[in-house]
């Protein structure tokens, strides 16, 4: 893989690239798979974007989606945010049936989707934390497609712009009620990447990790468990009701009661060597936790 970065500015920088022709609309546009001319200059390189992109893709295209037997064979979705890193190893397959949705941040800048879009975490899952689809959810999902579409194509006027977020807010709500299903027929692997999880987090503890370190911090936790910080989080949340960071702020906080009561160390030599800078922070999160401050705590018991 080059070193080089390709940084793509702009729908109509996209459409050039790959020889498209001019857009239909400056601020998104609904590729296919098949039509596209991935120059030479794309290809084995890190590419850029300014765009959140959702793209359809066949399960058998060469990507590694990490696919199991729990998940549906038909077809793929794979997400990507602003200023992400993605490469294109070489020409699209002849065959590669799907579709690829682009749209710039200032398309709904302005919207209530704009205001909401970091809720829709996949945006910055990894590739094999694809949402796999069945023919039914693949069929509503590509129909919102279609509406997207057919408004840029047919007509531009002052309802436009409504219609088209619309028709991307709810292919994004489709997605998170498509996502919970995963998560929910994945509940057997989930509960072992939950123990995995939960072994990295009482390893890191019982390491040297917290003085060199500090407190540990969701991203090189679930790289541990080889997935995405975000995706980690969602799965835990599905699973527990808790998110990764409760999972670490909760072990803490045990973690803390244990040495508050077999130890005769100070709040702060606690604090330190449960990895907190400032004292008072560890002080903040034990009340926010248990009520009691940690003097209080020790005292009471």
């Amino acid at each position: 893989m080059s070193d080089q970065f390709l940084k793509i500015e702009s729908i109509s920088q996209l459409h050039e690239l790959l020889g498209c022709g001019k857009p239909k609309h400056p601020l998104i546009t609904v590729l296919d798979p098949q039509q596209l001319q991935v120059p030479a200059q794309m290809h084995n390189v890190r590419v850029v974007s300014n765009f959140y992109a959702v793209w359809l893709k066949k399960t058998d295209c060469g990507i590694e989606y990490g696919r199991n037997h729990y998940d549906f064979e038909e077809g793929a979705l794979v997400f990507t945010a602003p200023q992400q890193v993605v490469s294109v190893s070489g020409e699209v397959a002849e065959d590669e049936a799907g579709w690829m949705l682009f749209f710039h941040p200032d398309l709904i800048r302005s919207t209530g989707l704009g205001e909401k879009i970091d809720q829709y975490t996949f945006f910055s899952y990894e590739i094999h934390e694809a949402l796999h689809l069945s023919d039914a959810e693949k069929t509503t999902i590509t129909q919102c497609i279609y509406n997207i579409k057919d408004e840029y194509e047919q007509r531009i006027d002052d309802h436009s712009q409504s219609v088209i977020v619309s028709n991307v807010e709810l292919l994004l709500n489709y997605c998170s009620r498509y996502y919970a299903r995963q998560f929910n027929t994945r509940t057997t692997a989930n509960k072992d990447l939950l123990t995995r999880f939960e072994r990295v987090l009482k390893d890191y503890f019982d390491s040297d990790q917290l003085i060199k370190k500090g407190i540990p911090i969701v991203q090189d936790l679930a790289g541990e468990v080889h997935l995405s910080a975000d995706y980690l989080s969602d799965l835990l949340k599905k699973e527990t009701g808790r998110s990764a960071k409760d999972h670490i702020n909760d072990f803490v906080v045990e973690k803390a009661k244990y040495l508050l009561l077999n130890s005769q160390d100070t709040i702060s030599g606690i604090a330190y060597e449960l990895g907190f800078n400032y004292p008072h922070y560890f002080s903040r999160l034990f009340k926010a936790k248990t009520g009691q401050t940690p003097q209080e705590f020790r005292s009471l018991n």
